[in-house]
């Protein structure tokens, strides 16, 4: 089956898949008020259709995305053969009066079950912003089979 270079679908590929469970950091980008690009480190969570961050309330992020709700998320690794996802979409905000479980489950996997049950036991009772971000482009590159269209020949 042949799939399309940004299909969705390529969330399912195993490449994505590895990354998508891999305790490394998505780069979450969006566009400020004034146009420039923005992009910052974030804890993430793949609940199998949306990547989901969290932030506290008053996170300057949270002032554009709901009149600039396109945004990029890209996950990869730093060593050769590189392996990257990249994902365009729209990020859907909702106020929670506690701790996102996305983010429970992140720092689980980030820290571990024991370190990061007690991360997020010092956050429990403050409010969060959940940030699902609903992917409508997508693009993975192993450096092997897939490459950059720089690249390609």
């Amino acid at each position: 089956m042949s799939v399309s270079t940004h299909d969705v679908t390529l969330l399912e590929d195993p490449v994505a898949q590895q990354l998508l469970a891999a305790p490394v950091l998505a780069r979450f980008a969006y566009t400020w008020s004034d146009g420039t690009p923005r992009v910052v480190p974030m804890w993430f969570h793949w609940d199998g259709r949306y990547v989901v961050v969290a932030s506290p309330p008053g996170a300057p992020k949270l002032k554009v995305l709901g009149e600039r709700p396109d945004v990029a998320v890209t996950i990869d690794t730093d060593g050769w053969p590189y392996r990257v996802l990249s994902i365009r979409g729209r990020a859907e905000m909702e106020m929670l009066d506690d701790v996102a479980p996305e983010y429970a489950a992140a720092a689980e996997r980030y820290f571990g079950e024991e370190q990061g049950r007690a991360w997020v036991g010092q956050l429990r009772g403050r409010p969060m912003c959940r940030i699902r971000v609903v992917p409508e482009w997508v693009n993975v590159l192993d450096f092997e089979t897939r490459l950059p269209s720089a690249l390609t020949l």
